[in-house]
Parts: structure tokens; sequence; C-alpha cells
């Protein structure tokens, strides 16, 4: 089997990786992000990522830049038997290919370059429409569609040519945020261990994307979540979804910030079914009313 390295940090990426090893494409290396701390009590907690390397068993890196002229060399010389710049082949590197699935940050050119062949990201939108940091949140705001573009990375974001493309079928829409990127997560490892046995073989031809239609996201801000109850009814049960996870959907009443939980339109209507009040448990938006 080829050598390849991952790149990759939350769930989406673990759950690439799954579809990958069922297929029996196992990577050499992991590289992911620092632990960082999360929830309310700020709990120093591993990437998705990490716990499933240690899992596995595969070695990883963590690592804080990509950027470091060490870290590339580190990159560069790894065997299982550790990092040793004298088992790097004579091109500079034993590396075949390398794979990116929401790494969460931009990977310099020469980082790139390492591998033989190059490096394929699994990107969960339908390229060239909403490239950038977002992708799954934007889609369910603004499309009524959306799927998987496995593409090879070039320096430029998002910009490279497409190696394969799939429409992802969605029972219910705007969906939410964590059923969509379940969702695509699974579609997308799936269809890359579809295709790459022949893409290693040079049997799939690169189609560059229209760079005219490309539509770009960005990073969301905790005030993004914001809800305004006097607008249209649709744009908010679409950020209710979007921002499920985080930023989270929220408005103030009586001066406390609510959180929406769940929500559905009836008769044109914004109906709020869930809720989590500052300072208390999730509830039922009606038994909170009628507090």
């Amino acid at each position: 089997m080829k050598k390849f390295a991952f790149f990759g940090t939350p769930l989406f990426a673990e759950i690439v990786l799954d579809e990958l090893k069922a297929k029996g494409f196992v990577p050499s290396l992991i590289v992911t992000v620092e632990d960082k701390p999360k929830g309310r009590k700020l709990v120093l907690t591993p990437p998705e990522v990490k716990v499933w390397a240690e899992k596995e068993s595969v070695p990883y890196l963590q690592l804080k830049t990509l950027r470091d002229a060490e870290v590339v060399e580190k990159i560069k010389s790894f065997s299982p038997d550790g990092f040793d710049p004298g088992t790097r082949a004579e091109h500079g590197t034993g590396w075949d290919f390398f794979v990116v699935a929401s790494y969460g940050k931009m990977i310099p050119q020469n980082v790139l370059d390492i591998p033989k062949l190059g490096t394929l990201n699994v990107h969960p939108s339908l390229l060239p429409k909403l490239r950038g940091a977002s992708p799954i949140e934007s889609a369910i705001l603004s499309e009524s569609e959306t799927g998987v573009t496995i593409i090879r990375l070039d320096a430029e974001m998002d910009h490279g040519p497409i190696i394969a493309q799939e429409q992802t079928a969605i029972d219910e829409w705007p969906p939410y945020f964590e059923t969509l990127e379940t969702t695509l997560a699974h579609h997308g490892g799936k269809l890359l261990a579809d295709i790459l046995s022949d893409w290693v073989d040079g049997k799939i031809e690169e189609k560059e994307q229209d760079h005219d239609k490309s539509t770009v996201c960005g990073k969301i801000k905790k005030e993004d979540g914001l809800l305004d109850l006097d607008a249209d009814p649709e744009l908010n049960l679409r950020k209710i979804r979007a921002y499920h996870v985080w930023p989270t959907a929220y408005f103030f009443q009586d001066g406390k910030r609510i959180i929406v939980k769940r929500a559905h339109i009836e008769n044109s209507e914004l109906i709020i079914d869930r809720i989590v009040p500052e300072g208390k448990n999730e509830m039922d938006y009606s038994s909170y009313k009628n507090n």
C-alpha cells in the first residue's frame, strides 16, 4: 500500500478516517493540532483525530504551526520507526501522498509539495461553491443542496483541480449542523476511498474548477448567532440549524440570553420548541413562557 499522512482535527476528519480504514487505507502518520480547552470549565481536550490515532495505534504529531522548517523536516523524514532523516528516499521523502480533511489551518506550499503524488482534500461542498472556513454552516444558511468534493490542493484556498465530486442526498432541508457534518463526512470518506487507488495509478483525469463561479465563506463569529425574531422565519430557522453546535443561535428576553436548540416552521411562522435559558438547563420554550 502507498504511504500517506493524514491531516485533520475534528469529528469530520475522524469519520473520514473511519471510512478510509474500512477500505484498507490507514495512514502511516496523523498530523493534527494541539489539545485545547473546551466547555464551561475549559477542560484541556484532545482533538478527535488524536483520540482516533491513539485508539488505532497510529503515530501522530500535534503541531502549533506548519511554517516551521524543523516541523517540515520532521514530516519529510518520518518513518514508522521514528523520525530519521536517513530513511528518506532519493527524491527527498518517502511519502506518496497526503490527505487533508478539516485540518483547520492553511497548509503551506512546501508541505503540500512533500509527497510524490500531491495532497488530496475532502471538502464538504460542491466546489467551486463555498470555498473557505465554514462550508457546512454556509450551505445550511444559503443553499438548497450540497455535497462533497475531492480536490488536489494547491497554494490557493480550495482552488485546486477536482478529482471527484458528488451531491449528497439530505432527507430534511435545512438540516441541523451535526446531521449534515456527519452525513458529508461519511460520504466524503467513502468517495475518497472509492477513487484513491485509481487516482494513485493515474487513471483519473483532474478537472480545473470554474473559478468564475466560486463563492467564499468566512469564519463564523459568536455574534453571528444572534436572532432577530421579527425577521424572515426561514432565515431564523436556517441560523438555528446552522449554528446549532457553535456559536449557537440565541436571542435576548428580559435581559437574559436564550439559546434556541430546536425550532420548526408552521404556517409560515417560526415555532421555537426547545431552549436553554441563561443559567438553566434545556427545556420546552412553552414551559419557559408559562413560568
